[in-house]
C-alpha cells in the first residue's frame, strides 16, 4: 500500500468491486479518469453470477479477479449478525465478508484502497446511510472504501485526505433516480449493461422458500443450492425430492448435473419434460413423479403416458396416468 507521498513516484491503485452493472462500471471510469489504474474482483458463489461482470471487465478493459465466496455465505445462512432482509439476505454481513475479501486482496496487488459502485439511497434497506457506514466498519477497512459515486456525500475517506484521489472529481448521486448515471454512460462510452438489479438469488422469494425448504429436509449441500435454479420442485417425502424440468434448457441441465446413482425420468415418444430424483427414492417414490412427469408433456387429454426410468440398474418403463392439478400443488415446492 501507499501513501500521499508516493503518489508521486509509483501509480495509484485502486480495486473495485465489480457486478457487471452501470454503476460499478461507472466507479471504475470515475477513478480512472483522474488518472487511477484499476483492478476490479467480484464473488462467485451458487447465489450469484459472475456473467455479467466478466463481459463488463473484458469491455473496460480491467484486469478481473474471481473470488469464491460459498463458504462464508453458507455460514452467514446460519445466523446472520444482522439479520436477514425481507427474503434470506444476510446483505450487511455479506457485503462486510467481501470488503475484508478485497481488503486482504490489497496488499497482494499493491492497491491502496477498494472502491465500490454504490449510490447512497439507492437500495433503502443496504445502502442507507448507516448500512454503509455499518459495512464499511465490520469489514475493519472502513477508512479505505471509497464509494466514488456518491463520495461528496460521505465523509471522506483516507484516499482522499491522502491526496490518492481528487474529491472534487467524485461525485454526489444519491437516491434511485438513473438519469445522472445514463449521462456518464454516454459520456464514458458505456453502451452496454444490465438492467437494474439484485443480482442475487437470496434476494428472491421464490429462491428463498426453496432455499429455506432445502435447509429444513436436505441441508446446504453446494450441489443441492445449485439445483434450486432449475426446473419445478415437489418434496414427495422429507428425504426425497422430485425436479421437473420446465423446459428444454432446464431439461439439458438436469441431464447434465445427474449423478451415476440417480434416477432419471423421461416421458417417451412424446415431447416432455425430464425428471432427477435421488436414488433413495422407493418404487412407490417413482410412479408418483412418473404421473407429475405425465401431466407435464404434450399428452392427449385422459390418455395414458408412457414414461421412461433409468437407475443405476438398468431401464424400465411404466404407463402412468397424469396427476391432477390440485394433486401436484399439494407436495409442489
Amino acid at each position: 500500500m501507499i501513501d500521499g507521498k508516493e503518489k508521486k513516484d509509483k501509480p495509484v491503485r485502486a480495486l473495485c468491486m465489480l457486478s457487471g452493472g452501470l454503476d460499478s462500471q461507472l466507479a471504475i471510469c470515475v477513478l480512472r479518469d483522474q488518472g487511477i489504474e484499476v483492478e476490479a474482483v467480484v464473488f462467485d458463489s451458487p447465489f450469484f453470477e459472475t456473467g455479467a461482470a466478466i463481459k463488463a471487465a473484458k469491455a473496460l478493459g480491467v484486469k478481473l479477479h474471481i473470488e469464491d465466496l460459498t463458504d462464508e455465505i453458507l455460514e452467514l445462512l446460519k445466523d446472520p449478525p444482522h439479520g436477514f432482509g425481507k427474503c434470506m439476505n444476510p446483505c450487511i454481513d455479506c457485503h462486510a465478508r467481501m470488503m475484508q475479501r478485497c481488503h486482504e486482496m490489497l496488499a497482494e496487488i499493491d492497491a491502496s484502497f477498494i472502491a465500490t459502485g454504490e449510490v447512497l439511497s439507492q437500495r433503502p434497506m443496504s445502502q442507507n446511510r448507516q448500512s454503509l457506514s455499518v459495512v464499511a466498519k465490520e469489514s475493519g477497512c472502513a477508512d479505505i472504501v471509497l464509494r466514488p459515486l456518491s463520495a461528496k456525500l460521505l465523509d471522506p475517506t483516507k484516499p482522499e485526505i491522502d491526496g490518492l484521489v481528487d474529491r472534487e472529481r467524485l461525485l454526489g448521486l444519491s437516491g434511485r433516480g438513473r438519469k445522472p448515471q445514463f449521462e456518464l454512460a454516454k459520456k464514458f462510452g458505456i453502451i452496454d449493461y444490465p438492467s437494474p438489479a439484485g443480482g442475487c438469488r437470496l434476494t428472491e422469494p421464490n429462491f428463498s422458500q426453496r432455499l429455506a425448504e432445502l435447509i429444513k429436509y436436505d441441508g446446504m449441500e453446494v450441489r443441492d443450492i445449485e439445483l434450486l435454479r432449475i426446473g419445478r420442485h415437489f418434496r414427495l417425502k422429507d428425504d426425497v425430492k422430485l425436479i421437473v424440468g420446465r423446459n428444454a434448457k432446464d431439461n439439458a441441465q438436469l441431464e447434465a448435473v445427474a449423478l451415476k446413482d440417480d434416477i432419471i425420468l423421461t416421458v417417451d415418444d412424446i415431447p416432455g419434460p425430464i425428471a432427477l430424483l435421488p436414488a433413495r427414492a422407493s418404487e412407490e417414490d417413482v410412479k408418483i413423479s412418473a404421473e407429475i412427469c405425465a401431466r407435464y408433456c404434450d399428452s392427449v387429454p385422459d390418455e395414458y403416458v408412457k414414461i421412461r426410468i433409468v437407475k443405476s440398474g438398468g431401464t424400465e418403463y411404466l404407463k402412468v396416468f397424469p396427476k391432477s392439478q390440485v394433486e401436484i400443488e399439494t407436495v409442489r415446492v
